[in-house]
C-alpha cells in the first residue's frame, strides 16, 4: 500500500482526484495528520465512513509506536524505542532545554558510515527511513509527552545525506506551515561528510543549520575514526562546507568528539583552527560517549576545557556540548543494540 503520509498536500489531492474526492478532503486528511498527529484513519471523524475505509484498503499511514523509553533522573531526557511497521526498532531523544523541547531523531535503521566511536553502525545499516517514519518520531513524541517540540536535530542513527530524497522532502514537510510548522532555522541536519550531496544540498538554500561531524584535524586521523574520510579529503570536504555556508548564508557547526590521546592535542587543537580559518563556524565539543563494544576514553573536564580554550584563543567559536541523560543508554544506538541482543533467541 502507497504510504500517503509521506505524501505532500499536492499529491494527496492529485490521489484523491482519481479517488473522484474533492480538494478539500485531501486538505482535511493532510491536517488530521500533520497537526493532529493521528496515527489510524478511522480518528479522521470529518470523513466519511466510506472515505475512511478507502483509504484504510488503499494507503499506510507508517505509524511509529513506542516500544520503550528510559528516563534520566538528572534533567528528564528521555530515549525512546520505536517500532516501523516491518518490526524494526529505532531510537529517539526528547530533550528539555529553557528555550524549548528539542527532539533527536534517526534517519535510517542502524548505519553503515562505520565510524569508530558509534554504537549506531556496528551492526551495519538495514534501511533507510521513509519520510513519515522520520516526521513519525516526532509526532509521537509530541503526542507522548503532550508538549510543543520547537527544535529538531537529525543526528540519531544513520546518515541523513545517505537518505538523500526522503530528507529533503522531510525538511520542507517539517517547516511546512500547513504542518507542525518548525521553522527552518531550528532544524539541525548532522552528516559525517558526503561531499556530493553537501553540494546538492547546499543549491535548496535551506535555512537549516548543516553540522559536519569532523572529529579530527588531519586525514590521517580522521581516516582511523571515520572510513568516508578514505572517501573524501579534508581538503574536499572543506571546500564544499565553504560552497555551502556562501549558498545558503548560515553558519556551520563542526562536530568534534574528544577522543583522550588520539585527538585532544594541542597540535589537534592549532590544525584545526587552521582548517575552519576566514569561515563562520561553530565548534560543538563533544567528550566521547564511551562504547563498550569500543575502548575510546572520555577526556577529564579539564582536557576539554584546555582544547576549548586552545580554539578561543585562536579566534574560534565554541563551546562544549551539554551532556544530556548520561544516566540512560546516552551514546546513539546503545538502546537499540541491547533490544536487539534481548530479543534474539
Amino acid at each position: 500500500m502507497k504510504d500517503i503520509r509521506s505524501l505532500s498536500l499536492n499529491e494527496i489531492k492529485e490521489e484523491f482526484s482519481q479517488l473522484g474526492e474533492k480538494n478539500f478532503r485531501a486538505a482535511q486528511v493532510y491536517e488530521w495528520m500533520h497537526k493532529k498527529l493521528v496515527q489510524d484513519f478511522s480518528e479522521m471523524t470529518n470523513l466519511s465512513k466510506d472515505l475512511r475505509q478507502k483509504l484504510q484498503d488503499s494507503y499506510t499511514l507508517s505509524p511509529v509506536r513506542e516500544v520503550s523509553h528510559q528516563t534520566s533522573k538528572e534533567d528528564g531526557t528521555r530515549k525512546y524505542l520505536f517500532a516501523l511497521e516491518d518490526g524494526n526498532v529505532i531510537e529517539s531523544v526528547w530533550m528539555q532545554y529553557k528555550h524549548g523541547n528539542s527532539v533527536c531523531i534517526s534517519s535510517q535503521v542502524g548505519c553503515k558510515m562505520g565510524c569508530a566511536f558509534c554504537a549506531s553502525t556496528l551492526d551495519g545499516c538495514v534501511r533507510s527511513l521513509k519520510t513519515s517514519e522520520m516526521l513519525g518520531q516526532i509526532y509521537e513524541i509530541q503526542r507522548l509527552t503532550g508538549e510543543r517540540v520547537s527544535n529538531v536535530v537529525v543526528m540519531g542513527s544513520g546518515e541523513p545525506l545517505d537518505n538523500y530524497d526522503n530528507l529533503v522532502r522531510f525538511i520542507e514537510m517539517l517547516s511546512d506551515d500547513k504542518g507542525l510548522n518548525i521553522s527552518q532555522r531550528n532544524i539541525t541536519v548532522s552528516t559525517c561528510g558526503l561531499v556530493p550531496r553537501i553540494y546538492e544540498l547546499a543549491e535548496k538554500k535551506y535555512q537549516i543549520t548543516l553540522a559536519i561531524s569532523l572529529h579530527a584535524s588531519t586525514d590521517e586521523k580522521r581516516k582511523s575514526l571515520m572510513p568516508i574520510a578514505k572517501r573524501y579529503s579534508l581538503g574536499e570536504l572543506m571546500e564544499a562546507c565553504r560552497v555551502y555556508e556562501e549558498k545558503c548564508t548560515r553558519r556551520m557547526t563542526f562536530e568534534y568528539s574528544l577522543v583522550a590521546g588520539v585527538n585532544d592535542t594541542a597540535e589537534d587543537a592549532r590544525l584545526l583552527a587552521g582548517l575552519l580559518k576566514g569561515m563562520n563556524a561553530h565548534v560543538n565539543l563533544i567528550p566521547v560517549n564511551p562504547v563498550t563494544e569500543r575502548n575510546f576514553v572520555q577526556p577529564d573536564r579539564s582536557a576539554c576545557l584546555a582544547f576549548q580554550n586552545k580554539l578561543e584563543k585562536m579566534k574560534i567559536n565554541v563551546t562544549i556540548r551539554r551532556e544530556m541523560g548520561r544516566d540512560i543508554d546516552g551514546a546513539c544506538g546503545q538502546l537499540r543494540r541491547r533490544y536487539l541482543k534481548e530479543e534474539q533467541p
